[in-house]
């Protein structure tokens, strides 16, 4: 057991990952998106404060409302340039790369990287969520995929 400089409180165990967060400009355009790639929300989670999704292994994906997280941080205001976080989707294949970017952007979203066959051996797309963060989609390349 270590003990922590600042405090001398007893360090016990090493934190685990446990959620990732996201603040939102409107609850119920980031539940639709992330619903389309296949996150479970509550029902009714379109008008909530705070909501969260099960990942595999035990992670959870959260949503909070701007309003709430100025209601314990009251100076937080939202970023004013592009995101700075990244998340992607691993998708069955190739063309379940392309069915998805198609089925978003056709949706309304906004695409940024249309579907392409990357150098490391993926087929690799991207579309901004509602709030503008990149959210790729992914696929490893099979011999058949390649184009």
């Amino acid at each position: 057991m270590t003990a922590t400089p600042r405090t001398g409180t007893p360090v016990t165990a090493t934190p685990r990952f446990d959620l990732i967060g996201i603040v939102v400009s409107d609850m119920a355009a980031s539940v639709a998106f992330y619903r389309r790639l296949g996150l479970v929300f509550a029902e009714g989670a379109d008008d909530q404060p705070h909501v969260e999704a099960e990942l595999a292994g035990g992670l959870r994906f959260a949503l909070d409302r701007e309003d709430t997280v100025r209601s314990f941080h009251p100076d937080w205001l939202p970023p004013t340039s592009g995101g700075r976080i990244g998340l992607a989707f691993l998708c069955e294949s190739g063309p379940d790369v392309d069915a998805r970017y198609a089925e978003l952007t056709d949706a309304g979203y906004k695409g940024v990287l249309a579907p392409f066959d990357a150098f490391w051996g993926q087929r690799y797309a991207t579309v901004e969520d509602p709030d503008g963060n990149g959210v790729d989609l992914f696929a490893p390349l099979e011999a058949t995929d390649r184009q």
